[in-house]
């Protein structure tokens, strides 16, 4: 089935996908495409013609908290796009979602149009099971799209944000409780990194458990300092971590900043890697 979403995305003139992974404990694949405005729409629009058929949330379970088919789609801005591009191609491709598939959409991050619905994880909240009953509260009238949640497909956040890192760490137990304490002590809404999502995950087919997080300023918030704090968290619990994850794709800076704090860089610059020269220099 994933590879049928897959072959979706590539056969979209114009569209390069970078990446996909899927996870058996999330029940759950990331996509990375990359485009022009109209290439990315007309990919996103062909993805929910492959997943609506396919995936029905009222036969679906995971870990990761969901509320679609196609749960989130966001825009982010790299090379010759600014954040303004990305705004409106989220705001046109949802309309256009929801006017084909009939699946409400709710716009998040810089793309919403309600400060309350900024946060991708307050309209996830209650997920597929409790969409129904959300959505006819005040407030939660989707920006495109039905009333009422789709029968199968449920609804889908669509929008516009900077670059995150999915990173995980996995711990050499199987407790979750333990898990779900380090989540609380390093992600922003319990008072941890501002910049930091996290939950804690059992991974049933490893018989281990995972801090599952979500870094949404790795320059504020670097991924080493997350990593430490993580380890700190679970030494004092007793616990070793086992090994750490980046899902789907990184910006080089990201990492260019760990190697510098590891090694103790001193006066380094991007310019000075490689593969950074040669493009420089081909351009």
């Amino acid at each position: 089935m994933v590879a049928t979403l897959v072959d979706a995305v590539r056969r979209t003139p114009g569209v390069r996908l970078l990446d996909h992974s899927s996870d058996p404990a999330h029940n759950r694949s990331v996509l990375t495409m990359a485009g022009d405005a109209p290439a990315l729409k007309a990919a996103v629009l062909a993805l929910f013609g492959a997943a609506l058929p396919a995936i029905d949330l009222r036969t679906h379970s995971g870990e990761h908290p969901r509320i679609g088919a196609v749960d989130v789609v966001p825009f982010v801005p790299i090379e010759g796009a600014t954040m303004a591009d990305c705004v409106a191609l989220a705001r046109e491709t949802a309309q256009a979602v929801a006017q084909r598939f009939q699946v409400p959409i709710y716009l998040y991050e810089d793309a919403a149009t309600d400060p309350a619905r900024r946060n991708l994880e307050d309209i996830r909240r209650g997920e597929f099971e409790g969409l129904a009953g959300k959505m006819a509260t005040a407030g939660w009238t989707p920006d495109f799209g039905p009333g009422a949640p789709h029968p199968s497909a449920g609804a889908s956040a669509i929008g516009a944000r900077m670059p995150l890192i999915a990173y995980n760490i996995n711990l050499a137990t199987d407790r979750l409780d333990v898990a779900k304490q380090i989540a609380a002590a390093v992600r922003s809404s319990s008072g941890g990194f501002r910049y930091v999502k996290a939950m804690g995950v059992r991974l049933e087919h490893r018989g281990i458990v995972q801090v599952s997080m979500n870094l949404t300023n790795y320059e504020k918030t670097p991924i080493l300092r997350v990593f430490e704090a993580v380890k700190t968290e679970a030494a004092r619990r007793g616990v070793n971590v086992l090994e750490s994850e980046i899902v789907g794709l990184v910006p080089a800076a990201a990492l260019i900043g760990t190697a510098q704090h590891v090694l103790q860089l001193t006066s380094f610059t991007p310019e000075q890697i490689l593969e950074n020269r040669l493009r420089e220099t081909s351009i």
